[in-house]
Order: C-alpha cells, then structure tokens, then sequence
C-alpha cells in the first residue's frame, strides 16, 4: 500500500515508519510548505506537492505540525479536509488536529461531555489575568494555548510573578491559559490510542513538577483500569482522532484529570518503553481503515 506522510524527512519518526513499512508498504514523505492548490489550471491536480497528486495516494498520514502563520496554518488544515472529502484517508482528519491544537477547545469538549478536566481560565486581558489567578488560588500553571512537549509551560504561585508573567504575555499579544496547579505523585499518564487498542506508559519525573519525556521524565510501563480506558476512548472519539496521545493526571485529591489529548502523538519513548512495535502497528492501523474506504 501507498501512503503520503506529511512530516520532516529526516526526522526519527519517518525513519522509524520506513523501518516498520519493509516491503509491505511504499511510504513518500512530504513539506507542509510545498503543499499546492489549484483549481482548473492547465489539468492540475487540485491538491499536490510539485507534480505529485496526493489523491492519488490511498491514505496520508499527519506527523508533523511545523509552526506558520494564520494563513498558512488555515491553508493546510483546508487542504487536508480538500483532499479527504475527495476520498482520501486523512490520519488524524484535519478537524480533529484543529480542535486538540487548541487546549481550551479541548477541555471545553471534555468537560461538556462528563470528563474530568482542571478547572481553567482563558483570557485576554490582565486584570481578567489578574482576577483568574486570585480565584484559582494563587498557585497556577501557564501555557501556551498551542504547543507540547513542555514548552512554554510555567508554574506560577506568587503575585508578582504573575504580575509581570501577565504583563509580558498581554505585550506579546498571547492569550493567557491558566489552570491551577494539582498536587500529583510525581507522575502522569500517557495512553497512546490506536483503534481498539490502547498503550501506556507511566512519565515520572524525580526532580520536576512536569512529567514531559523530552524534559528528563522516565518512563515506564503502566496498568490501566476500565475506567482509564473508557476515558482515553471517549477524549479521543470527543476530538474525532483515529489515533491520540491522551494524557491524564493522577492527582492527589484521587481524582484523575484529563490534561490534553494530542492528534499528531509520538511514540518513540512508548516503544522503547513497551518494546512494542507502535509504528508497524500504526501502519497496519491506516492500512485497515483505508481498505474499508
């Protein structure tokens, strides 16, 4: 089978693909930035990279998200949907990348479908910055509205920190995401979902209130109860995903928070962890659905 990979072709994720694809699969790789459009031009194809017509591939996969403007990032997300309401399997679908870009969307849906998310204030303006802060108790984490990995995230729990943190962030023109911060056990929990299946790991991190694998957390595997299933399955259907990262807190009030459910999940630290094959899993998973297309 042919399948298009949008992503960084040097990168370990398209290495690691290519090693699980053998003979079995033809993946190519493609930029986010030489995507084209064209409509009624000398016979082009609507949506290509060069001369190449992604229609004609049976499924693209989605693994990477580079940074860009608001014109660039609405121009992919719209040439995705172009090319799956032309019949081409898009893993993840582009509406779901948008809704778990965006964290407050996704907590938003979680929340208003019964799921346990941290309570959370989004604005725009200091003294609603200010105010947000006092009522969540003066000890707060903030994050960038979009972004992973750990980046950008603070932990705020004094006045006048968050008096200049708000005060830079409004300068910048950023919108203020803040949540308190929830005494935990020093780890959360990753549950990769792939179809039916689901796989996890435990982030621990001995020396850091952040669990994040690419800031030093250790992983290691993890036993999962019903309900932790039921709530990885449901967030990710909530964000229309094939295939998520679902990341959950086990805090100290007993109650488990859903943090963010990731569509363009990584799976390098869950391999390595499990010793399970996630990229030929994830190959025979599109694989599937594209021949029930």
């Amino acid at each position: 089978m042919r399948m298009a990979v949008l992503c960084a072709a040097e990168s370990w994720y398209f290495r690691d693909l290519v090693r699980a694809a053998a003979d079995d699969y033809v993946l190519t790789p493609f930029s986010f930035t030489q995507l084209t459009a064209n409509l009624e031009v000398h016979k082009r194809p609507e949506i290509s990279v060069g001369t190449t017509d992604l229609r004609a591939f049976p499924a693209v996969l989605v693994r990477t998200m580079p940074p860009g403007s608001l014109e660039q990032v609405i121009f992919r997300m719209n040439a995705l949907a172009r090319l799956q309401s032309s019949g081409v399997l898009v893993v993840n679908p582009p509406r779901s990348i948008e809704i778990a870009v965006d964290k407050h969307l996704t907590c938003a849906l979680l929340q208003e479908a019964g799921l346990r998310v941290p309570p959370t204030i989004v604005c725009q303006t200091f003294d609603e910055a200010m105010h947000g802060f006092c009522q969540l108790g003066g000890d707060v984490v903030v994050k960038p509205l979009y972004g992973g990995e750990g980046r950008g995230i603070m932990r705020v729990s004094d006045e006048a920190v968050a008096w200049r943190t708000f005060k830079t962030l409004i300068q910048l023109r950023a919108i203020i995401y803040q949540q308190p911060f929830l005494p935990h056990h020093g780890y959360d929990l990753r549950l990769f979902v792939l179809g039916d299946h689901i796989f996890a790991m435990r982030r621990r991190h001995p020396d850091d209130w952040r669990t994040n694998i690419s800031r030093g957390a250790i992983a290691e595997p993890a036993d999962l109860d019903d309900h932790l299933v039921e709530v990885a399955r449901r967030a990710t259907r909530l964000v229309g995903a094939m295939m998520a990262g679902v990341d959950i807190l086990p805090a100290q009030d007993g109650q488990h928070y859903v943090l963010e459910v990731n569509a363009v999940p990584g799976w390098k630290a869950l391999s390595q962890t499990l010793q399970l094959d996630i990229a030929r899993l994830a190959l025979q998973h599109i694989s599937q659905l594209a021949s029930k297309r």
